[in-house]
């Protein structure tokens, strides 16, 4: 697996959905958030673009949960996750 371009910051952690088994990613990353502490942030890698994951969490999060695409190409998606009010 090839690692992001972008340098992840010291309060942000590297989330790699290409490891783990499909049926299990949407947990997984609603668990992951659901640990980050105030001022933490998760980069989340995938090979797609997740739109049903962002569907749920915008559901799940609404304006609590900052979304920001760092790269979208077809086989590889880094986004940006930022709770607004503390995970």
């Amino acid at each position: 697996m090839d690692l992001p371009i972008f340098p992840v910051a010291d309060r942000e952690h590297l989330f790699d959905a290409r490891g783990i088994a499909k049926r299990f990613r949407h947990a997984a990353i609603f668990g992951a958030l659901a640990a980050l502490q105030p001022g933490e942030a998760m980069r989340f890698v995938n090979d797609h673009d997740p739109l049903p994951l962002l569907e749920q969490l915008r559901e799940h999060y609404g304006e609590d949960l900052a979304v920001e695409y760092l790269e979208r190409e077809p086989t590889r998606v880094v986004i940006r996750f930022t709770p607004r009010s503390g995970g």
